[in-house]
């Protein structure tokens, strides 16, 4: 007996898999516990359907995060800091002040936590983050620290 998984089934698959069981098997255990559904035509086109719209998806995402990478790496984030005597900032900048600066003079939202930063900032000078957009695709955020 072919079924649709509804939900993960531990040494038999992952949700939406089509997989042969045994009618017993299918019948007795799977599809009262709502763990599958019986594989007919509709039931195969529709997972079909759902895994071509997860794909053009997937693939959409992609695109617009290369494009926004190859945008940031022409941009660069300006943020004023202060300092002591010595050129040292009191504080430092971190991924949370280049996000917010990033959105107020761009209009570009990313999450702080997409933006890696092996240490906070704490001179003037110019700088380069990199920024996760998605999985396999990172762009380059330069960031210009200068007195106010």
């Amino acid at each position: 007996m072919k079924v649709i998984l509804l939900a993960d089934v531990k040494g038999q698959g992952k949700k939406n898999d089509v997989i042969e069981v045994s009618d017993g098997y299918g019948k007795n255990f799977l599809i009262p516990r709502k763990l599958a559904k019986p594989a007919d035509a509709q039931s195969l086109n529709d997972v079909k359907v759902k895994a071509e719209a997860k794909l053009y998806r997937i693939e959409t995402e992609r695109r617009e995060a290369q494009t926004l990478a190859e945008k940031l790496t022409t941009l660069v984030v300006k943020i004023p800091a202060s300092s002591g005597a010595d050129g040292r900032l009191y504080g430092s900048i971190t991924t949370k002040d280049i996000a917010e600066r990033l959105e107020a003079d761009h209009g570009i939202v990313i999450d702080k936590r997409k933006l890696v930063l092996h240490e906070n900032i704490k001179t003037y000078g110019k700088y380069e983050v990199e920024a996760k957009l998605y999985t396999e695709v990172t762009g380059k955020v330069n960031v210009l620290v200068c007195e106010k």
